[in-house]
């Protein structure tokens, strides 16, 4: 079965984008992944296929129309399975959870909005789920969307060379951030490797590296850091 995903946007131009370079691209060329793309200027309002309109109740920007998205959703189908996503600065944050369970399916359908957002009448109808990346506001959701295609397509088998290296990283199974990556050359503008990382000692190795990530979990992530201590007390 062949991942796939829908890009329902103003700018189907700007696929596949990131998602079509290193091993993605490949991964794309292989037929792991595929995607198609929506324009929602195809399902205007004529004469001028009119995609926004002012929003009721006043205020600044447009918002897009509930039919026009309404019509692009249909066109991509109807009884569709796959998950619908909306990216939105106002919606649940996205969690590597989310990726996990949406790269184990049959792919997704995301709404790109712009201008002000999408009329929460059609978002209701079709049951999409709000997503935000970050606390961060985009022009658009196009490069939201990439995010996390990018995110879910490196999790299908045969994407990445070393399926190892899956398990010893950010937001895995530990629910620490990754501890700090070194290589070549040894000395480098008078900073070395730390010793134990050349040291042989596998048990030392993994004990340095479970502290670093420790560190800087409680450092930067103060809620993976509670969630991770809570997970060691159920223990």
């Amino acid at each position: 079965m062949v991942w796939r995903v829908s890009f329902l946007t103003l700018f189907p131009e700007m696929y596949p984008g990131s998602c079509g370079v290193s091993v993605l691209g490949r991964a794309l060329e292989q037929g792991i992944w595929g995607y198609d793309t929506f324009n929602f200027r195809d399902y205007g309002v004529l004469p001028h296929k009119q995609v926004d309109d002012a929003p009721y109740g006043g205020g600044s920007g447009m918002v897009m129309r509930a039919d026009v998205v309404d019509k692009a959703l249909l066109a991509c189908g109807e009884g569709d399975r796959r998950p619908l996503l909306v990216m939105s600065a106002r919606g649940r944050r996205l969690e590597q959870k989310d990726i996990e369970s949406w790269s184990s399916g049959e792919g997704l359908r995301i709404v790109c909005g712009r201008f002000e957002g999408i009329d929460q009448r059609v978002v209701e109808k079709w049951e999409g789920h709000e997503i935000s990346v970050s606390d961060v506001v985009l022009a658009g959701g196009e490069v939201a969307s990439m995010l996390v295609v990018e995110a879910c397509v490196r999790l299908l088998d045969g994407v990445l060379g070393d399926p190892r290296s899956l398990e010893e990283e950010s937001y895995g199974s530990g629910g620490l951030l990754e501890h700090p990556h070194y290589t070549r050359p040894r000395m480098w503008e008078d900073r070395g490797v730390p010793e134990v990382l050349l040291s042989g000692d596998h048990g030392k190795i993994g004990e340095w590296r479970r502290k670093k990530s420790e560190e800087v979990t409680l450092l930067r992530r103060e809620d993976l850091w509670r969630e991770y201590n809570e997970s060691l007390d159920r223990k």
